[in-house]
């Protein structure tokens, strides 16, 4: 063995077991913060982590994700959120979450920067470190309210971001077959049961390396049949993946707006990535008809395989998936091109050099920027606001404020109680209290509240009226009493209820099922339209039902 072979072996051996010791202490970090009653401060939008919760608990008391409730996404994040929850009975609900996906993350991420730092152990570094970043803590780039706190919501978005970014990262920089073949499949399965558009860009990108001739076409048919066995065996054991597809169907006819609007969304909402991102394919354009020798050949593959052809598709299909989400890491999975274009120009000192690693910059900052940015001041925040008092929530109630907004969310919830002709006068007109209601973190602390008055309430009256009810059925976007009740929720209606996006027609099962539940819950504080509307299509099961007073902000609906 040469002396050169033997200094490159050494510096192989001193790689080996640096990004996954890496990965390994993010992983007993976030176990050890799980397992901490932690309170963090509140977000908007935080009834989205406790529709989670609600699935969790439908898991646990054996129903299964699409065959026995609807549900607007796929089952793979509830699954893995039930297995957290029980192994950390304690966690902060937004953390439980967000991490929900690291036991299929982490394993692939450590297996794709092992095989990186053989080669490169900087560049195995600058995969690793955006994608723990990104992966920390539940903070979305886009921010929708101004008081700092983390985001309860767009969690599966995240999660999808996350998995593009690794399956961007191994069609770019693996070359070995079978690990290139046994991540796609392994991916590619997580994003299908995670959430479908996911895997729809996924394909779009697994299409594309199969044209650009980083996958051969026998390599993605292998990885397409390992994604699709499980699947099948899933399907015959539990009817889950038909059942899934079907909920796919619906939802598409739920949701049937105009593509290019959203796409317009998009840009407008993500222009500081999405402007930079247009420059730098037309100054690697421009480079590719200076520099013919760019491009590893001629033709269509070797333009596909470029770094042009490269960062293009991947915007593409990033911007696909992001036309469906509302709360993302938009546009993380450009980092690992970017990353390639960098290392490609790193050497160039002309001015078109300059020109390339400015833009490659200008791609990555922004949103690496913000994401630090609302986390750093979430992070701050949190030992200087005031837990608010849900006590009876358990750890759904592990959540903070500052003191203005401690302050007025019970002032809130006794308002509502006793304006309540306002408010009904503002939902015969269309309108909710604020255009932006459930993205005000002060509503949402009110909700919590108004959450924890319901409770008692149940509770008070099943004591003094000497019955057990069997479960609930709360008429809200959010359904979180069985599993505070520990009661049995009812089977085939949905969780996380959209009257305007995520909620199907109500069948005659789901009638049924709602027939035999003991009773039916209305919260009015305030009434709102999204609540009506959610009020009006389950109002068929009300039929028969005594109406309860059980408190100023909840009405009970008692089956005889």
């Amino acid at each position: 063995m040469t002396t050169d072979q033997a200094s490159r072996t050494e510096k192989r051996r001193a790689a080996s077991g640096f990004p996954s010791g890496m990965i390994i202490v993010f992983g007993v970090v976030a176990a050890a913060l799980l397992s901490l009653p932690l309170v963090l401060p509140l977000g908007p939008n935080n009834w989205d982590t406790l529709v989670y919760y609600d699935a969790i608990h439908r898991i646990q008391m054996g129903q299964t994700p699409s065959s026995d409730f609807f549900a607007p996404v796929g089952p793979l994040g509830y699954y893995l959120a039930a297995w957290l929850d029980s192994m950390f009975p304690r966690a902060q609900p937004m953390l439980l979450v967000n991490w929900a996906l690291l036991p299929v993350l982490l394993p692939a991420m450590a297996v794709l920067t092992e095989h990186v730092a053989s080669r490169s152990r900087h560049q195995a570094l600058a995969l690793l470190l955006p994608f723990l970043l990104f992966a920390s803590v539940p903070i979305n780039i886009q921010s929708i309210y101004a008081i700092s706190g983390f985001d309860g919501y767009g969690h599966y978005n995240r999660h999808v971001a996350l998995l593009l970014y690794v399956l961007v990262a191994t069609l770019i920089f693996v070359r070995d077959r079978r690990l290139l073949v046994g991540l796609v499949a392994w991916l590619m399965l997580a994003l299908f049961l995670v959430k479908v558009t996911g895997a729809v860009s996924g394909a779009l990108l697994v299409g594309y390396a199969v044209l650009a001739g980083r996958l051969r076409l026998r390599d993605a048919i292998l990885a397409a049949t390992l994604m699709l066995v499980p699947l099948v065996a899933l399907d015959l054991a539990t009817g889950m993946v038909r059942a899934y597809l079907d909920d796919i169907l619906t939802l598409l006819q739920l949701n049937s707006d105009s593509l290019s609007r959203r796409f317009l969304t998009v840009a407008s909402l993500n222009f500081d990535v999405v402007a930079p991102c247009m420059l730098l394919l037309g100054a690697l354009a421009y480079a590719a008809s200076r520099e013919p020798s760019r491009l590893s050949g001629s033709g269509i593959r070797a333009f596909a395989d470029s770094r042009l052809g490269w960062l293009a598709i991947v915007l593409v299909a990033i911007t696909v998936f992001e036309t469906q989400n509302t709360g993302s890491l938009e546009f993380i999975g450009l980092w690992p091109v970017v990353l390639l274009i960098m290392v490609d120009w790193q050497a160039r000192r002309d001015m078109l050099g300059h020109i390339v690693l400015l833009l490659c910059l200008a791609v990555v900052l922004p949103n690496t920027g913000a994401f630090i940015q609302r986390s750093a001041r979430a992070t701050l925040a949190a030992p200087v606001y005031d837990q608010l008092d849900l006590r009876d929530l358990g750890p759904l109630g592990q959540v903070s404020a500052n003191a203005e907004i401690s302050e007025r969310a019970p002032i809130m919830l006794e308002h509502y109680a006793a304006q309540q002709a306002s408010y009904r006068d503002l939902v015969t007109r269309g309108q909710m209290p604020s255009h932006l209601l459930p993205s005000q973190i002060d509503h949402q602390a009110t909700w919590l509240l108004e959450l924890q008055q319901g409770l008692v309430a149940i509770r008070a009256w099943e004591a003094s009226a000497g019955r057990r009810l069997n479960g609930v059925f709360t008429l809200d976007v959010v359904d979180a009493l069985n599993r505070l009740l520990d009661r049995a929720p009812p089977r085939d209606v949905a969780i996380g209820i959209d009257p305007m996006r995520t909620t199907p027609p109500l069948t005659k099962e789901a009638l049924a099922a709602l027939n035999g539940t003991d009773a039916i819950l209305k919260p009015t504080c305030p009434p709102t339209v999204i609540r009506a509307m959610v009020a009006a299509h389950f109002a068929p099961a009300l039929e028969g039902r005594q109406r309860i007073a059980l408190s100023p902000c909840w009405e009970m609906y008692l089956k005889p």
